[in-house]
């Protein structure tokens, strides 16, 4: 097995691990006062878990294959470390306030400082970067269409769903806060 390959999948496997590890903390003493998931959670789980499926299945292939495997691995993995320090930076910027549910806890607050005075998202952001780092490192164009096609899905459905919950639980000032900024692209989406 090519050891990019090898890189590749070890970097899926940590970047798995991270998010359970940290899925484990940040459930520890919180209390919910209100839930709003609606199964959005799962989801998301499950396209990410397609997107995964359909882009090493296809990355394999020679079917989409781009031959500048070193250049596309490259940029993957700068992709990736891109995506995990905005991904660790949103949620180190929401501290207590971080959950992998769409819950609001007690004594929750908006929080409008380092990436989420631009974006609302920038978590998802991070992930979505993380996602396409991982399937452009696979150096196969359908590899790329087989991950983010389902996984962007995913996360538009659930940032829906966590906006209309914020809106519901924040009213007046989660509407402000919603025009002074953006879903995942500052100044543009």
């Amino acid at each position: 097995m090519d050891p990019k390959l090898i890189l590749i999948i070890a970097f899926s496997y940590l970047y798995v691990f991270f998010e359970f590890v940290m899925s484990r903390r940040q459930s520890r003493g919180r209390t919910i006062d209100t839930s709003g998931d609606k199964g959005s959670i799962w989801v998301l789980i499950c396209s990410i878990v397609i997107g995964f499926a359909l882009s090493f299945r296809i990355g394999a292939t020679p079917f989409g294959r781009i031959h500048y495997w070193n250049a596309f691995f490259a940029a993957g993995v700068v992709l990736v470390v891109t995506g995990l320090s905005i991904r660790i930076g949103a949620i180190l910027t929401l501290k207590k306030h971080f959950t992998y549910t769409v819950t609001k806890l007690e004594q929750h607050e908006l929080i409008d400082t380092g990436f989420y005075r631009q974006i609302r998202h920038p978590g998802y952001l991070g992930q979505l970067i993380i996602f396409l780092g991982i399937a452009i490192s696979l150096s196969n164009w359908l590899s790329v269409l087989g991950m983010m096609l389902p996984v962007t899905t995913g996360f538009l459905y659930r940032i829906g769903v966590e906006e209309t919950f914020m809106q519901e639980q924040l009213g007046r000032k989660y509407m402000e806060y919603k025009r002074r900024t953006r879903r995942l692209i500052p100044k543009l989406y």
